[in-house]
């Protein structure tokens, strides 16, 4: 029986999301009002029965670890864990992880005690629910050495992937990172017998950045100085191994900006979203808080998502998020809204304390309207601001107490908005 590593890399800075990730790293952040991106790779891993699971990181880790530490733990008879791995000094090196591959590299220390016979490794910042499980019986019914998890995309999203070439045997010929948009690439088509139940205008099959390695396979790959799996090992690997695709065409979403993050947020709003929180089958796991159910007081919600812990009195509530202990007061008006909610409740002695400064409390006072707006956690918002929705445009950038970027703005962690403000 096969004995499965699972590896989320954490990536990089995570530039692309900041302001969200000036304080945590990029698998930290908060999604969907109780949850954080990584609880996503991890709930996979657990659903599908892999429980050995090791996390790569080396940025603000701090939440992270703490995060993972409330919420994973498995008894003592299952085997499973869930660790993380940070970037860390040894006699062999002393660098940062200078890449995806790398970062595996230099963790072999770790991995080998456990004595996998294959590794699958993941992306800390992708949203999707695949059957792991699946994925790995066809990479052993294949008889693979590799298999890559590959999604159908159009011509116009090819350009943004690495694309894979299969043959009728799904086996993987040729890989191209990122052709141009004006390249010709017509022969790189998914094979008609493949294209059942894949949309007539998806034509191309993207790397999702998933893959099942045999452990051996893994080790040999990687005995090089090459940083990368996407650009460098796997390019170099189809010249030498079995590589396979295998086709996931469920929902998939990369959430790596801002755009992208406050996009999937509020998919998750619709009547039939296309992740799907409410799958007993496939949970979702999460730091459990045990917080109080929330409270709506005359609050009027349409097409919104309000988590535990909140109160929420006389307000009007659209295509938004509410997030775990979020204060929303009397007259308030959100649109459009991604509020992550706040870490701890204020005591009246804080509150009293704040009021004599001029300082508003945790959450949205009264009477404000904001709009296609991602409100970070302990953000205190006066009364009477109005936030996205007086047509100001503002460049993308730093703007004190909020930043914007691609038309969102986001107001930052811990910022504090007096009342009366305008963005």
């Amino acid at each position: 029986m096969e004995r499965v590593l699972s590896i989320i890399l954490g990536g990089g800075k995570g530039s692309r999301l900041y302001p969200l990730t000036k304080e945590r790293s990029k698998p930290a952040v908060p999604f969907g009002g109780k949850h954080r991106i990584v609880d996503i790779p991890i709930s996979n891993c657990i659903n599908s029965g892999f429980n050995q699971i090791y996390l790569l990181t080396q940025f603000n880790s701090a939440s992270l670890h703490i995060h993972i530490a409330r919420s994973y733990n498995f008894d003592r008879f299952s085997r499973g864990f869930v660790e993380i791995l940070a970037a860390e000094q040894t006699l062999e090196h002393s660098g940062w992880y200078e890449g995806t591959a790398d970062a595996v590299r230099k963790n072999f220390i770790h991995f080998k005690v456990q004595k996998p016979s294959h590794y699958i490794i993941l992306s800390g910042d992708q949203l999707y629910q695949m059957d792991l499980r699946a994925f790995m019986d066809r990479h052993i019914k294949a008889k693979a050495d590799i298999s890559i998890a590959t999604t159908p995309v159009n011509r116009h999203d090819a350009s943004g992937f690495g694309i894979m070439k299969i043959n009728k045997n799904h086996k993987i010929t040729s890989f191209m990172e990122k052709p141009a948009w004006d390249m010709d690439i017509s022969d790189w088509k998914i094979p008609l017998e493949d294209k059942n139940g894949i949309p007539e205008d998806k034509e191309f099959l993207a790397s999702m950045g998933i893959y099942i390695f045999n452990a051996d396979v893994l080790e040999d790959v990687l005995n090089n100085t090459y940083k990368d799996f996407g650009k460098e090992i796997i390019p170099n690997a189809i010249k030498k191994y079995k590589v396979f695709s295998y086709v996931y065409n469920g929902y998939w979403e990369d959430i790596g900006t801002i755009r992208s993050f406050y996009d999937a947020n509020l998919e998750l709003t619709r009547i039939h979203p296309k992740f799907n929180f409410y799958d007993e089958n496939m949970p979702i796991y999460t730091h459990p808080r045990n917080l109080p159910p929330s409270k709506l007081n005359r609050a009027d919600m349409d097409r919104s998502i309000a988590t535990e812990g909140c109160v929420i009195t006389n307000a009007r509530i659209n295509d938004s998020i509410v997030g775990v202990r979020s204060i929303i007061e009397n007259g308030t008006e959100l649109n459009g809204v991604i509020c992550m909610g706040a870490d701890y409740y204020e005591s009246m002695e804080q509150l009293k304390d704040n009021f004599a400064k001029g300082i508003p409390p945790i959450g949205i006072g009264r009477n404000c309207k904001i709009a296609g707006t991602i409100i970070d956690k302990n953000a205190r918002i006066g009364e009477n601001c109005q936030i996205g929705v007086c047509g100001r445009q503002y460049p993308d950038g730093e703007h004190g107490e909020f930043f914007t970027t691609d038309g969102i703005i986001v107001i930052k962690k811990n910022a504090i908005i007096p009342s009366g403000t305008i963005i």
